[in-house]
């Protein structure tokens, strides 16, 4: 009797946790579709052969470009890194929100320290509202220049995309080849205080194409059916340099920049930063056209230094239906002027977010804080009894935002913070505005050296926030485009010149403007972004031109935790790396 009471009452509960699965399930059904994903990268060495010079690089699981990191919007993902190199490395996640999971975000010295050789560190992270491509990369020293690949991040489960269904998706990744290593490179130049050597050639998904010496044979190809939409995942991962794209005779639809859906716009010409990631549709034409198609990029720049000013190439090839057709035409684009600064202006004014009810723009209306950042170069002094090559032989090269060029410290900062125990690793004072004003596009003044020093800016939980974003003309004009950790931030305004704070208000756009975690500050112009700063942590902010990052051109926020259990830092992970 006991036995058979039960096995009732067992069944009975049975059926009380399915019927309450199911009710969940109906409730949240987003709860149901989301999974836990599990990678494994190992940091490795890797012979590669570009322009005929072999080169050791850095690698994850001996693949160049990386691995593909893919997941749905609402996955829990779960990456263990494991370190086989003597070099220190860490890795980002290139525009993941990380929602109280700072601890993850991937910079040495600002969320963590390295990982060490032999050692490993588990990466844990739940993607929230975020569909599209982004990026992963190493985010120490120069070392992204190998260690890179795309994040592809699927629509829920029955969720469709806001486009018409493609034939296929395929990721196009921009790159930067180094005959010798990067790491001595940068290591020299912060040494001399010069401008670094530039790069040997462009990429396309690892592969320089036939415009250069020895590499017709590395060259990539699309290959495409008559009548089709494909879906071109767009990422540009170089490490210096601002790029142009186009595909001889074909348009594409921009529907999607940095994980965030825009409003469509059709492009022949398309311009990338680096960090940032742009979803295009390619629509082929209807029947095979008697030729094959180049693809290329080439730089855009604006400044005094070198460039590498050289053009990567990969084919478009439609597949023939009947036989292979030989001797085809082939058809290439034409590139914008390496310096012109007006089309580059005009195809970031086209983009807009959806802003609809389903993918809302929450644009903060009113602001609590605003700051003022001058970015751009500067100088340092020479060391005393040492000749520099800097723009003098007494100066070095250097950057900054509001003339502090942010070192960063020994330590982790987000660590420090946690652990109460900031005292000589960083300061909260970040100046909200320069302190010495001057005409930051006109005349520069005449003393151009920096300070240094790492100091913070400390917000409330939830604090609206705009920034000016103003380009200064010390050492020249340049575009820099800025990449925010741990947010994405509305570009509510952009111009040419000084921001005026009595005029251009007036034309922000506050209704639909784009989403982005990375835009270019114009070159000789300014952009203002606005953001609520409703996560709590420790976000590094700077210049994805990895040679002004290294001169300093970054700085950091710190978010206090909010009042409910949601809105606070976790707890640090039990394998953090140590120092």
């Amino acid at each position: 009797m006991a036995v058979s009471l039960f096995h009732s009452s067992l069944i009975s509960s049975m059926r009380t946790s399915l019927l309450l699965g199911l009710w969940v399930m109906f409730l949240f059904p987003e709860l149901a579709a989301s999974v836990t994903r599990h990678y494994k990268f190992n940091i490795e060495y890797l012979n590669v052969t570009r322009l005929c010079h072999t080169r050791s690089l850095l690698s994850v699981n001996g693949k160049f470009p990386g691995p593909r990191l893919v997941a749905r919007e609402g996955d829990r993902v779960v990456i263990k890194v494991v370190n086989h190199v003597s070099n220190n490395v860490s890795i980002h996640w290139h525009g993941i929100r990380q929602l109280t999971s700072g601890w993850f975000d991937g910079p040495s010295y600002v969320t963590q320290c390295p990982i060490q050789t032999n050692q490993s560190f588990t990466y844990n992270f739940t993607i929230t509202g975020q569909r599209g491509t982004l990026l992963w990369h190493a985010h120490i020293s120069w070392l992204r220049a190998t260690i890179y690949g795309p994040i592809i991040i699927l629509p829920k489960r029955n969720d469709s995309y806001p486009f018409p269904k493609p034939h296929k998706e395929i990721p196009i990744l921009f790159g930067e080849w180094f005959n010798t290593d990067p790491e001595a490179i940068i290591s020299q130049a912060l040494q001399t205080g010069a401008g670094p050597n530039v790069s040997d050639a462009y990429t396309i998904n690892g592969l320089p194409g036939p415009l250069y010496n020895c590499s017709s044979k590395d060259t990539y190809k699309l290959k495409v059916k008559p009548g089709k939409t494909y879906l071109l995942r767009l990422i540009n991962a170089a490490l210096n340099d601002e790029l142009f794209f186009s595909i001889a005779n074909h348009t594409l639809t921009v529907v999607e920049a940095d994980a965030s859906y825009v409003k469509p716009f059709n492009a022949t010409t398309l311009f990338i930063s680096p960090g940032q990631t742009m979803n295009v549709l390619l629509k082929t034409k209807p029947f095979f056209p008697n030729a094959t198609f180049l693809m290329k990029a080439q730089p855009y720049f604006t400044g005094r230094g070198s460039i590498d000013n050289s053009t990567v190439a990969g084919i478009l090839q439609y597949k023939n239906p009947s036989q292979p057709v030989k001797n085809l035409t082939v058809l290439k684009p034409t590139l914008p002027p390496i310096n012109d600064t007006s089309i580059v202006a005009n195809f970031s004014a086209k983009f807009k977010s959806l802003a609809n009810a389903k993918y809302p723009a929450n644009v903060p209306q009113k602001v609590d804080k605003s700051f003022f950042f001058a970015v751009g170069l500067g100088t340092n002094p020479c060391p005393k009894n040492m000749t520099c090559q800097g723009p003098s032989n007494t100066t070095k090269f250097a950057a900054s935002v509001n003339n502090i060029s942010f070192a960063l410290p020994s330590v982790a900062i987000l660590q420090s913070y946690y652990l109460g125990r900031s005292n000589g690793v960083y300061k909260t004072d970040f100046p909200a505005k320069p302190l010495n004003p001057f005409n930051y596009t006109g005349t520069p003044p005449n003393n151009t050296n920096v300070g240094n020093d790492t100091k913070l800016v400390v917000l409330k939980f939830n604090t609206s926030v705009e920034i000016i974003l103003q380009d200064t003309n010390i050492l020249g004009a340049e575009s820099h485009p800025l990449h925010l950790h741990g947010y994405n931030f509305f570009i509510v305004g952009q111009g040419f010149g000084n921001y005026d704070p009595n005029k251009d208000p007036a034309n922000y756009n506050l209704v639909d403007p784009v989403e982005r975690n990375t835009a270019s500050v114009p070159s000789g112009g300014w952009i203002a972004i606005r953001f609520f700063a409703d996560n709590p942590g420790v976000w590094f902010m700077h210049c994805h031109l990895d040679v002004h990052t290294s001169w300093g051109l970054r700085m950091a926020w710190l978010v206090q935790d909010g009042a409910e259990p949601n809105q606070k830092l976790q707890p640090p992970p039990s394998d953090l790396p140590q120092c």
